[in-house]
């Protein structure tokens, strides 16, 4: 059972513990370091006392929320890596693979926190997420209604890694060029990294300046 701290500790302790059980799953669905590309015992683990901490917060919107997200990026775990141990992306994996059960619980959990009316970060991540699961397939993808979702996790939070994720999402939803316009002056919040320098790229390979691109 979990011991809840005092009523006026309660709300930066509990954005302490998400943060952190968000965190243990990322580091499992994409590690930092180490031979392996993913580590499915950190993302389980998360996704196991993210299950028990809605068991003892069921009314908390962000708990279940949090819980909607790792399970809407899980689902797709099985089409992330082909036969040859290689990274797939998003565009090429084959969704028949990806866990319709899980996306279904994730989905529910993520309309069930909405219906709390109080809108948090990890319920516009979990909105994201979702879109790309309902997609048939890449080209389907609700593009506007991505780079609206970021636009307004964007200005919740600040993060300079959602700006270049809505980049990337007003790229496709407009052009390449619009997507590159919002990466002008990233480097002063980001620095010199890969990421940014990996979306830039995509992005101009896009818009057909392949030079420019390599």
């Amino acid at each position: 059972r979990f011991a809840l701290p005092p009523q006026e500790q309660f709300p930066e302790r509990l954005r302490s513990v998400l943060h952190v059980l968000y965190l243990l799953f990322n580091e499992g669905y994409a590690t930092s370091g180490g031979p392996d590309l993913a580590r499915s015992d950190l993302s389980g683990e998360a996704i196991r006392l993210a299950r028990a901490l809605r068991i003892a917060l069921p009314d908390d919107p962000e708990v279940a929320a949090l819980l909607a997200l790792m399970l809407l990026t899980d689902a797709r775990r099985p089409a992330r890596v082909d036969a040859h141990g290689e990274l797939v992306p998003l565009a090429e994996q084959d969704r028949s693979l990806w866990d319709r059960a899980l996306i279904d619980e994730g989905t529910a959990l993520m309309i069930e926190a909405r219906r709390a009316g109080r809108v948090g970060e990890y319920q516009l991540q979990a909105a994201v997420a979702a879109a790309h699961d309902r997609a048939p397939d890449h080209g389907r993808t609700d593009w506007p209604e991505i780079a609206s979702l970021y636009g307004l996790l964007e200005q919740m939070t600040g993060n300079p890694m959602v700006t270049l994720n809505r980049a990337v999402a007003v790229a496709m939803a407009q052009d390449p060029r619009a997507g590159l316009e919002l990466l002008e002056g990233l480097e002063d919040r980001l620095g010199d990294h890969h990421r940014l320098h990996a979306v830039r790229a995509h992005l101009l390979e896009l818009a057909g300046d392949v030079p420019a691109a390599l």
